[in-house]
């Protein structure tokens, strides 16, 4: 059993790991893919979307030409699938399709764990959305009243970026030994760790975790889980 005692705030990252973005966003994406005359499933444009977001989020780092969001990030990762389905990317379909992302919820055992651990540890959003963002879905779409909602808005870099970390610990006024990241993203969870971060992986889709020395404190199947590896060490 890994000793977590001198752990005291747990921050999470928030989409893929509290907010359900597949089972939020592909309904929305199975009734536009009705409308074209196109042979692609909800599931399937989504992994692309979803992929290429991600590369947006890394372009976006290391270029270094100045932060321009996760929002700009998803819609432009977007635009990118919607050309690669070989369908027109209007504005007006953008922004429908964007308009989703305000729908997200959280997965089912998310809020339940959230009230447990909350009696023992400090639970802070570390994310790469934005601050307004952030706290309309905080607020909104998973209501839990978090310690702390930190956006990498003030770093001017997404995750994995080692200044996301080292800066969100001091903004808690605790050494980075003290925090310890839940992601469902290895990326995530390499990044924290490589700062001294104790970390979770949060694999609900049973993925492999990456090539790296920085490995996680465990690994679990969703916040059940979690929390039963939290309040047991």
């Amino acid at each position: 059993m890994e000793d977590l005692s001198r752990v005291s705030a747990l921050t999470f990252d928030l989409f893929g790991t509290i907010l359900d973005l597949g089972g939020s966003l592909v309904p929305s994406i199975n009734r536009f893919l009705d409308t074209q005359e196109v042979r692609l499933s909800g599931d399937k444009f989504w992994e692309q979307w979803r992929a290429r977001q991600r590369i947006e989020q890394y372009q976006d780092t290391i270029m270094s030409l100045g932060h321009s969001g996760y929002l700009a990030t998803v819609r432009r990762a977007l635009v990118y699938t919607l050309h690669l389905n070989s369908i027109e990317p209007t504005d007006e379909l953008v922004s429908k399709l964007m308009s989703a992302w305000r729908e997200l919820s959280p997965f089912p055992e998310v809020l339940p764990a959230l009230k447990k651990l909350a009696n023992q540890y400090k639970l802070v959003v570390l994310s790469n959305g934005d601050s307004e963002f952030l706290d309309y879905l905080t607020e909104n779409r998973v209501s839990h009243a978090f310690d702390y909602v930190f956006s990498v808005d003030t770093v001017g870099a997404f995750k994995p970026h080692p200044g996301v970390y080292l800066r969100a610990a001091s903004v808690l006024g605790l050494g980075t030994h003290q925090c310890l990241m839940v992601s469902a993203n290895s990326f995530d969870v390499m990044g924290a760790r490589a700062c001294g971060f104790r970390a979770v992986f949060v694999n609900r889709y049973q993925l492999p975790y990456e090539d790296t020395d920085y490995q996680p404190d465990s690994i679990v199947s969703n916040f059940t889980q979690l929390t039963e590896f939290l309040l047991s060490s």
